[in-house]
């Protein structure tokens, strides 16, 4: 799981988390496609949100 799903999951679901869902779940859970998810992720960090890091440190895992 990389940091982004884990920081969307925080921003989305609950902002103290330690537990986790990957992104296919949190599709499923939401009823949108993974893109959709993936496009959070790029807009939150655009927005500049502490949760995500920049472009430059993104989790390739």
């Amino acid at each position: 799981m990389t940091q982004d799903e884990k920081s969307l999951y925080r921003r989305l679901i609950k902002r103290t988390a330690e537990d986790f869902v990957c992104i296919s779940c949190m599709a499923k859970h939401f009823r949108v496609d993974e893109k959709f998810l993936y496009d959070r992720i790029k807009m939150y960090r655009d927005m500049g949100c502490c949760l995500f890091g920049t472009v430059e440190n993104i989790d390739t895992e």
